[in-house]
């Protein structure tokens, strides 16, 4: 699977049309729609999407700078794989990325906003119950929080980043199963991680996010399908977590504050 963002444009004639059949793809592949090794022939995909050859096309070309596309038999384009070696790759290039979002965030977000979203997050066990088994509320609560962050770091370049990155996460995350527990879990890394944004702790902030990224990348290693599990290493986090580990309680909590 290819790494490099794309940066390719569509052409100004086309540019709705493209963007359309570009959205539209990106999005089944990563819901799993469109899984690994389905055929993207340009004369079905135009009859399906109600436009001509040029905007898929065009399209097809953002998808294979994205390497959510790869070259099939003969001339013809398929949808890439996802291998265990994948998720790892991605997961080095999320942490250095949001690790330093985090730092950015804690220096210039508007506080108020991450302390709101640290009481929600402290109470997010609530989202996670039978009445919505999806847990959409949970992952809508997730957004807000990749989105406040976003726009916190105020980095533009650091965001096509980003959101390159998270479009493959999103779409490895499908290989693993639904897991409450690791859920629970999450959302009290997320408390942690909003209250050093709302304090302002850059490093605390940055090392939170660690944490919680080596943390959801060993539940995708764990939970992945069979046809995907392959022996590989988790490395630990780094040494330097003094100010991480001494704003957790004895059972391993985050400490979200009063409140």
């Amino acid at each position: 699977m290819s790494v490099t963002p794309s940066r390719s444009k569509p052409s100004t004639g086309a540019v709705r049309a493209s963007d359309r059949v570009y959205e539209t793809l990106r999005d089944e592949i990563v819901t799993w729609r469109l899984k690994p090794g389905a055929v993207l022939n340009e004369v079905d995909q135009a009859a399906r999407l109600g436009v001509s050859r040029t905007p898929v096309r065009e399209g097809l070309g953002r998808l294979v700078g994205d390497g959510l596309a790869v070259p099939g038999k003969g001339r013809t384009l398929i949808v890439s794989d996802v291998s265990a070696d994948d998720v790892r790759h991605l997961f080095e290039l999320r942490e250095a990325l949001e690790t330093q979002a985090a730092r950015l965030a804690a220096r210039r977000a508007d506080r108020a906003t991450f302390e709101r979203l640290r009481h929600r997050f402290a109470h997010a066990s609530e989202l996670l119950t039978g009445d919505d088994p999806q847990y959409r509320a949970y992952y809508d609560l997730v957004a807000e929080f990749d989105a406040a962050t976003d726009e916190a770091m105020q980095s533009p370049y650091l965001l096509t980043s980003l959101e390159w990155v998270r479009a493959h996460v999103a779409r490895a995350r499908r290989l693993s199963q639904l897991n409450t527990a690791r859920l629970a879990e999450a959302a009290r890394e997320h408390a942690l991680i909003t209250e050093a944004i709302a304090e302002g702790d850059e490093v605390l902030a940055a090392q939170a996010t660690a944490v919680h990224l080596r943390a959801s990348f060993a539940n995708i290693l764990s939970t992945l399908r069979p046809r995907e599990r392959e022996p590989m290493a988790v490395e630990p986090v780094p040494a330097d977590t003094s100010a991480l580990e001494a704003s957790r309680v004895d059972d391993g909590r985050p400490v979200t504050g009063p409140g």
